[in-house]
C-alpha cells in the first residue's frame, strides 16, 4: 500500500509520467472499442453460448479480452506475435548470425523485432484459418463463399497486426512493455463481468465456500508477488587492480537471478498447446467415420478442465516449458563471458567455463521452484472448480499472475523513468 501511495504522489508531481499514463489509457480505449467491432457472417449469439458453457473457453476468452466470444476484428489477438517471439528465440540458438544480431545493440534488436513482426503475419493467417475451420465445424459460420472467407481471414490478420502496432506504441510513447500491457488490458476488462457472474451463481449454502475461496485467492496473490520478486543472489567478487598508488576493484557484489526467469510465457505457451486436443476432438466428432467420432468423444472427456488427464498434462507442459524457457532466456555463456571481461568472478569458481557451469547449475535448481509454482498457478482454476464445485471459476491464478507481473514490471519502469528524469536535471 505504501508503494502505491508513493507511486501516486510521484504521478501527481511528474508531468511526463502523467502524459505516458494518459497515452497508455487512450490506447486501452482504442483496443476496447476494436474488441466490440464484430466480424460479419458469424453467429455471435450462439458463439457466446458455447463460450459460456465451457470453462476452458471462458479462460481463453478472458485472455483475449472478450474478443473471442464477440468474434471481433481483433479476435486473434497478439498470440501470433508471442509465438513468433518464441520461434525467434529458438532460432537464435540454432542460427549464429541471428544470435550475433541480438548482441548488436539497439540496431540489432530492431532488426530482430522486424523479423518477428514479419513472421507473426503468416502465423496470424494460420491461426485465423484454424479458428474459422472450428467455427465451420460448429455451424457458426453463416457463409460458404470463399471470397467472404478470405476477406474474414484478412480482417482477422489485419486486426492482429493492428493490435501488435498498438502494443509497440505503448512501448514507445506509453508506460512501456506494450505487448504485456495489451494482455493486461484484456484481462482487466473481463474481471468485473467474471466476478459478477460468479456472485450471481452463488447460493446461500455456498457463501462459506466462497469466503474460503476468496481467502485462498488473496493468499495466491501474495504468493505470486513473492515469487515474481524472488531472486537468487549469486555473490560476485571484482579483482583488485593497482594503478599508481590507487587500488581499484576488490569490492563484492551480487548477480540477481530470478526464480521465475521465464515470467508468464510458459503458461501462455501451454494454453496454446492445450487448445489443440479439444480442437481436434471437435473436428473428429463432426467427422463421418465412427472411429474418428469415438476418438473425438474420448478426447473431449479427457480434456475437460476438471479431468485428471487434463490437470496432470497441463501441469507437466507448464513445468517442462518453464525449464526450457529458462535455458533460452538465461544465457549462462554470455553472462560468464561478460563477468570475465569485467574482471569479476564467483568466489570459489574459476572464470570462463566453470562459471558458466555453476550458473547453469544454480538456474536449474531454482527453476524447479519456479516451474512448480507456475504449474500450480496454471491448474488452480481446475482445482478450485473440483474442490468448490463452482462451475464459473474461469478466472484463476493464470490471469492474476499476468496482471500482478505486468503491474509490478510497469511500476518498476515508471520508477526508473522518474529517476532518469531527476538525473537529467543535473546534466
Amino acid at each position: 500500500m505504501k508503494r502505491l501511495i508513493d507511486f501516486l504522489s510521484i504521478l501527481k508531481s511528474n508531468r511526463a509520467l502523467r502524459r505516458k499514463l494518459l497515452f497508455t489509457a487512450a490506447i486501452f480505449l482504442v483496443y476496447r472499442l476494436l474488441a466490440h467491432v464484430p466480424v460479419p457472417a458469424v453467429d455471435v449469439a450462439q458463439l457466446k453460448a458455447i463460450f459460456a458453457g465451457s470453462q476452458f473457453l471462458s479462460l481463453l476468452n478472458i485472455f483475449s479480452g472478450g474478443t473471442l466470444s464477440n468474434f471481433s476484428v481483433v479476435a486473434v489477438g497478439i498470440s501470433p506475435y508471442i509465438t513468433a517471439s518464441i520461434v525467434m528465440q529458438l532460432a537464435a540458438m540454432a542460427i549464429p548470425k541471428l544470435k550475433e544480431m541480438q548482441k548488436e545493440g539497439e540496431q540489432g534488436k530492431e532488426k530482430v523485432n522486424q523479423y518477428t513482426r514479419l513472421l507473426s503475419v503468416p502465423l496470424a493467417v494460420f491461426q485465423s484459418m484454424s479458428v474459422l475451420a472450428l467455427l465451420k465445424t460448429q455451424n457458426l459460420l453463416a457463409t460458404s463463399d470463399p471470397i467472404l472467407f478470405v476477406s474474414i481471414v484478412i480482417t482477422l490478420v489485419a486486426g492482429s497486426v493492428l493490435l501488435m502496432w498498438l502494443g509497440e506504441l505503448i512501448s514507445l510513447y506509453g508506460l512501456g512493455n506494450g505487448i504485456s500491457m495489451v494482455l493486461l488490458a484484456g484481462i482487466l476488462s473481463q474481471l468485473p463481468l467474471a466476478f459478477g457472474q460468479l456472485v450471481s451463481l452463488i447460493t446461500a449454502e455456498e457463501l462459506v465456500t466462497l469466503g474460503v475461496f476468496l481467502g485462498v485467492f488473496l493468499l495466491v496473490i501474495g504468493l505470486i508477488v513473492f515469487m515474481t520478486e524472488a531472486v537468487r543472489r549469486v555473490p560476485i567478487q571484482y579483482a583488485k587492480r593497482v594503478r599508481g598508488s590507487r587500488v581499484y576493484g576488490g569490492q563484492m557484489s551480487f548477480l540477481p537471478i530470478r526464480v521465475n526467469v521465464a515470467g508468464v510465457l510458459p503458461i501462455i505457451f501451454a494454453v496454446s498447446i492445450m487448445m489443440l486436443p479439444p480442437f481436434l476432438a471437435r473436428v473428429m466428432v463432426e467427422a463421418s467415420q465412427p472411429t474418428l467420432q469415438t476418438i473425438g468423444r474420448q478426447l473431449t472427456i479427457w480434456f475437460i478442465p476438471t479431468s485428471p488427464v487434463y490437470i496432470v498434462l497441463y501441469f507437466v507442459v507448464v513445468f517442462l516449458f518453464t525449464y526450457f524457457s529458462a535455458l533460452i532466456f538465461f544465457n549462462a555463456d554470455d553472462i560468464a563471458t561478460e563477468l570475465k571481461k569485467s574482471g569479476a568472478f564467483v568466489p570459489g569458481t574459476r572464470p570462463g567455463t566453470p562459471t558458466k557451469s555453476f550458473l547453469e547449475f544454480v538456474v536449474t535448481r531454482i527453476t524447479f521452484a519456479g516451474a512448480t509454482f507456475l504449474g500450480f498457478v496454471a491448474i488452480l482454476p481446475s482445482l478450485a472448480q473440483v474442490l468448490t464445485n463452482i462451475q464459473s471459476l474461469a478466472i484463476g491464478g493464470t490471469g492474476v499472475l499476468i496482471v500482478v507481473s505486468v503491474i509490478l514490471e510497469t511500476a518498476k519502469q515508471a520508477e526508473s523513468m522518474v529517476v532518469e528524469q531527476n538525473y537529467e536535471k543535473y546534466i
